[in-house]
């Protein structure tokens, strides 16, 4: 089976994993509150890469921990993620009405209902991430895990990005600056993605920094070729619309380097990130290939 095959199957076996842990609308049809299950259940499952949840599981792998453990965090990661984009797309925010080639769920549900669907799926992503914990096999990495969750996805980490990206909304900024947003907004949950699949496999301290470090360059490159993709891809292939970025008047890796010099930084962080994982002497060919895939990809 090559790659790409491979990367399908294990997609499909995520999105399995992240469907267990959903509510059931149909057991829950008759509660006065049930439009609210619909819509985070339209939102989760509008598709998507499903990288945050594998990058737990296959870190994980890598340093040869249970599975199962890493279920609820798994579909922890997505929910926190689903949520920030459902916020994203608000019209107070990026102001989208198409994501992954359907309607965004505020353009569907409308904007009150919009904001609601974030607030509860970041709710219910730590509801399934503490039941996971408390029923994990060893409960002490499970809570290490939960903590680097909440960190990384709070004011420290993600929503600390988001804060600084629109503080400079419509300014023209430097590549610190950028490199300061995005290293917390998009890295942030990748980071976490990882170093919880490290640490609920029984990785020690050192480790998890080294996994933080590679993972951080990881979501810097994911960012820059999602920069790259805004001016060079199609709405079609992406599935939302193409120089988003530019139509806002968004400092990116691309103005600020050209696509040139943006896509050898892509290659160059991406080799940093395997030369670092590979240095730990443990075998996963998947997770290299895996993010050796991220300069590759096309949406």
């Amino acid at each position: 089976m090559n790659f790409s095959e491979e990367l399908d199957k294990r997609t499909t076996d995520v999105e399995k994993v992240i469907r267990r842990f959903l509510i059931d609308e149909d057991i829950c049809k008759n509660d006065k509150q049930n439009q609210i299950y619909e819509a985070m259940n339209y939102s989760i499952l509008a598709g998507g890469k499903r990288l945050r949840p594998m990058l737990v599981l296959e870190t994980c792998r890598l340093f040869g921990g249970n599975e199962k453990d890493a279920f609820p965090f798994m579909a922890a990661i997505e929910m926190i993620h689903t949520y920030s984009l459902v916020h994203d797309d608000l019209p107070a925010m990026d102001n989208d009405e198409y994501r992954r080639g359907r309607k965004t769920t505020h353009a569907v549900y409308g904007e009150a209902m919009g904001i609601l669907t974030g607030d509860a799926l970041l709710n219910f992503a730590f509801e399934t991430a503490l039941k996971g914990a408390l029923q994990a096999e060893n409960k002490e990495n499970a809570l290490k895990a939960l903590s680097i969750l909440a960190n990384k996805a709070g004011v420290f980490g993600m929503i600390g990005g988001q804060v600084v990206d629109i503080k400079n909304d419509g300014r023209a900024i430097d590549l610190d600056t950028l490199d300061y947003i995005n290293e917390l907004k998009t890295g942030a949950l990748i980071e976490a993605s990882m170093m919880m699949g490290a640490v609920l496999a029984g990785a020690d301290d050192m480790e998890t920094k080294k996994i933080e470090q590679a993972a951080s360059y990881i979501g810097q490159a994911f960012q820059i070729q999602d920069d790259i993709l805004d001016v060079t891809s199609t709405s079609e292939v992406l599935g939302k619309p193409v120089l988003s970025d530019e139509r806002n008047h968004k400092s990116t890796y691309v103005s600020l380097l050209g696509i040139e010099d943006a896509s050898q930084k892509v290659n160059d962080l991406t080799n940093k990130a395997i030369e670092m994982i590979k240095s730990f002497q443990y075998e996963n060919e998947f997770l290299f290939e895996l993010i050796n895939s991220l300069i590759y990809r096309k949406k």
